[in-house]
């Protein structure tokens, strides 16, 4: 195993393309120790197992529902067991990644849509860091990186729809305040805004609509999960140090501002 001073704690980590799982494995490439939580228990672990014998180091997996409170106080805990018994180091991050979009149109959706992605996107980042930053302030050093999009920013115009670019938007809002509110207590708080990247999560979207979000980008094509999990690992970083309440744009020059 190598020796790691801290554990980075990733969430939504368990999709094959997904953003969360190429972020895991990067902070273990960089000598971390990952926590892997999503919905599924056994494939968490399983995902975490693979990481830490991939990369040699410290690995928990655990199931976590972020909607739901009580789930997150479960696997908070579970992290926390695996701390006391010198299983894992000290919590250092928390990388809020899970999330889901929304491609309907306004008038098509209903109030139980709109809640569902404020819940799993907007409120699960509030539940989330609300357990795992009370250790982060305790210890007096801890990077905390939401998953924001360029949706809400611009106001959709890339996949997700109204609910899904009011959950990121609200996460923006977040991120500033909680930076302002703990600036003095060693913790950083940055959100991520990407663009179009090559993930799962545009399920049912066409060829023909996959080729024309590529053809608006300057750059044109889409990130790679691996481009922002290298920009939330930096941002985790000790060279992060100075950077607080800041949004870093991973678009390829979709949007700039």
């Amino acid at each position: 195993m190598k020796s790691t001073a801290r554990t980075a704690v990733v969430t939504g980590a368990t999709s094959e393309r997904g953003i969360g799982i190429a972020v895991a494995e990067r902070y273990a490439r960089e000598g971390w120790a990952v926590v892997v939580l999503d919905l599924d228990g056994e494939k968490s672990a399983k995902t975490a197992a693979e990481i830490g014998n991939r990369y040699t180091v410290p690995a928990f997996g655990h199931a976590v529902d972020v909607t739901d409170e009580e789930s997150v106080h479960a696997a908070r805990a579970a992290v926390a067991a695996e701390v006391a018994s010198g299983n894992l180091p000290t919590v250092g991050a928390l990388a809020n990644i899970a999330g889901i979009t929304s491609p309907v149109n306004f008038l098509d959706t209903t109030l139980e849509l709109w809640n569902t992605v404020m819940a799993v996107n907007a409120t699960g980042t509030y539940l989330m860091t609300k357990a795992f930053l009370p250790d982060m302030i305790a210890a007096g050093w801890g990077r905390i990186v939401n998953m924001s999009s360029v949706s809400a920013q611009r106001g959709g115009g890339v996949f997700g729809k109204v609910p899904y670019s009011s959950a990121k938007a609200a996460i923006l809002g977040f991120t500033k305040a909680l930076a302002r509110e703990v600036a003095d207590t060693g913790v950083t708080v940055n959100a991520v805004t990407p663009g179009a990247v090559d993930t799962n999560i545009r399920v049912g979207s066409s060829d023909e609509q996959e080729a024309k979000l590529a053809a608006d980008i300057p750059v044109g094509r889409t990130a790679t999960t691996e481009e922002v999990a290298a920009v939330i690992t930096f941002l985790s970083s000790e060279d992060a140090s100075y950077l607080t309440g800041t949004t870093v744009d991973i678009n390829g020059g979709s949007h700039m501002h």
